[in-house]
């Protein structure tokens, strides 16, 4: 590590103010604090008050999501050979989920990247660390099957009118990898409708067919499709007899994640492996997804005791094994940023975005991912509740104080 400090510091000067590399100042900074802690400190923004600066924080999130990365990209392989027929080794399905995903994160990364080293440039600052993880959560919530400049103008979109208009990382109101994908959603409802890539060009040529591929439903549009219809009509029972066990979407497989679904949501396994991290890291916080995870469970119970229609009767355990909601509770609803900060605003903010991620999937199947919308939603009541939790705090103090 000397040598490679004494190389950085030989080249500094050359990108130092007055060097004849000074304009690139930006990127040679980025580089040198991504392997040795800076010598300067946060001025505005989020703050970590720890041992680790703000760039090894990222850093430790992204192995966090390793877990997700994997998987999804096993788990497009499996699918794809599943729906040819065919048998493969583990290589081969790596392989085909690799063709498919490694795309994503290179235009995720190259677009954000590109946008937020124009915008240091512009406003003569270094680097943010934030879209470390915001480059590789986008294309993890994303179908497999969008095109990749859908991507492009969703990472520019939620780079730029999400973080950047406010100021850059740690200024931002919402959650950028979610307002990635809600742009896409409601610029885009087609491709963000519910069903997923499971089939491509080379099997159909084989099968004598000339068709870019098929798609399957995902197990919210599944469900979603029960909505407005009697329980029992046999067309809502068919439904059902896939979530059942030896179904396609059986709890064993939504808590493993060999199902159709957006690239990092399916397997619940690898979400909590990175949970672990996350939580003994400290980066995380166990209250917001305690709460998050029991909000989303009465949710769940109160929709079983209704009972209107298929989707209400499915186990409140079952509902939060599918879709992004463990996701979303794990990596998206945990964000420092656009999180509730105090210590009772984490829980009634955990709680409320839970409970709402059911609500809306299951009254409006126009939205089947409902925590996108949950979780979009407690960022903007999140400064509303720390203010009232902070103002009881308050309000508790005087009082204590007028009875002294």
């Amino acid at each position: 590590m000397k040598a490679l400090h004494k190389i950085i510091s030989s080249v500094k000067p050359h990108f130092e103010e007055g060097g004849k590399l000074a304009k690139f100042w930006v990127v040679f900074d980025s580089l040198e604090t991504f392997t040795f802690t800076p010598g300067h400190v946060t001025k505005n923004g989020s703050h970590i008050r720890d041992g680790i600066d703000l760039k090894r924080t990222m850093f430790f999130v992204i192995v966090a999501l390793l877990p997700a990365l994997l998987f999804g990209t096993w788990n497009i392989g499996d699918q794809y050979f599943a729906s040819t027929g065919e048998s493969a080794d583990f290589w081969a399905k790596m392989m085909i989920g690799a063709v498919k995903v490694v795309p994503l994160i290179v235009v995720s990364y190259g677009v954000g990247l590109g946008i937020e080293f124009f915008f240091a440039a512009k406003r003569g600052h270094g680097i943010n660390e934030g879209f470390l993880v915001s480059g590789m959560l986008i294309p993890l919530v994303m179908p497999v099957d969008v095109p990749l400049w859908m991507v492009a103008v969703a990472v520019a979109f939620a780079v730029i009118i999400g973080k950047e208009v406010f100021g850059g990382t740690g200024m931002n109101i919402v959650n950028i990898a979610l307002t990635s994908r809600a742009f896409l959603f409601f610029a885009y409802p087609k491709q963000m409708s519910g069903e997923i890539w499971i089939h491509d060009v080379a099997a159909s040529k084989a099968g004598g067919y000339l068709v870019d591929g098929t798609t399957g439903a995902t197990a919210l549009g599944y469900l979603a499709s029960t909505v407005g219809e009697v329980v029992d009509t046999p067309a809502v029972q068919g439904v059902m007899s896939m979530f059942a066990d030896g179904g396609m979407f059986s709890l064993h497989n939504c808590l493993l994640g060999t199902i159709p679904g957006s690239i990092g949501e399916t397997s619940v396994i690898a979400i909590l492996l990175g949970a672990v991290i996350l939580i003994v890291t400290g980066i995380g916080s166990l209250r917001i997804m305690g709460s998050f995870l029991v909000g989303g469970l009465v949710m769940g119970l109160i929709f079983n005791l209704l009972g209107l229609n298929g989707f209400m009767t499915l186990d409140p355990l079952h509902q939060i094994v599918i879709g992004g909601f463990m996701f979303g509770m794990v990596f998206m609803a945990t964000d420092p940023v656009t999180a509730s900060t105090t210590n009772t605003g984490k829980l009634i903010y955990g709680f409320l975005g839970g409970f709402f991620s059911i609500m809306i999937r299951v009254f409006n199947p126009a939205y089947p991912e409902g925590v996108m919308m949950a979780v979009l939603f407690m960022n903007v009541m999140a400064p509303m509740i720390d203010h009232y939790v902070l103002q009881a705090n308050i309000n508790r103090r005087q009082k204590r104080l007028q009875n002294i």
